[in-house]
């Protein structure tokens, strides 16, 4: 819920989205509809972040009052916003091939077992940094199921599709759709 590009040259609107965030993150502090419009919400609002944060109460925001919502809203968007991706770094076409150690194959091996455990089709390996012979085979069974080409070995595409795979995987059974 950031402000997005079309909220450069209003104020007032970045100034509501960040406090609606503050509000979704903490609820003494009273949410604000981005309408663009500085109305008795927003300056009820403002009033009681200034007062919650040792700031004036005065219902205006200043520079001081600006950069605090900043700061604080920053912070309050780790919790409520998405959570960053993950993303490996493989060159363009590299490949790591059995017998090989790679930091990323931790990760790689880690995401196996969790795929084993949710789906049962994968076997899960051990958790090396080293692309052996038990992760070679499960990644060759990932990759018949997501119909690449079964070599065992990790490359940019076969990543791509234990990323996509790996967050399907995690959804609490509970909340999963039958």
């Amino acid at each position: 819920m950031r402000p997005n590009e079309s909220f450069v040259g209003q104020p007032v609107r970045s100034l509501q989205t960040m406090l609606r965030v503050i509000a979704e993150n903490d609820e003494l502090q009273p949410s604000v509809i981005p309408d663009g419009i500085y109305g008795p919400q927003t300056v009820t609002a403002v009033s009681t972040f200034q007062r919650r944060n040792g700031l004036p109460v005065t219902g205006v925001t200043d520079l001081q009052t600006w950069e605090q919502i900043v700061a604080v809203y920053e912070t309050a968007l780790i919790q409520v916003g998405p959570v960053a991706p993950l993303e490996i770094i493989l060159d363009p076409g590299q490949v790591i091939r059995q017998g090989e150690e790679n930091p990323n194959i931790y990760l790689v091996q880690a995401i196996l077992t969790v795929l084993s455990q949710t789906y049962g089709s994968i076997s899960a390996p051990a958790v090396t940094g080293v692309l052996d012979v038990p992760t070679a085979n499960a990644l060759t069974e990932f990759q018949l199921l997501s119909l690449l080409p079964a070599t065992g070995e990790l490359d940019r595409q076969t990543w791509y599709h234990l990323a996509r795979q790996y967050p399907m995987a995690t959804i609490p059974k509970n909340q999963q759709i039958s």
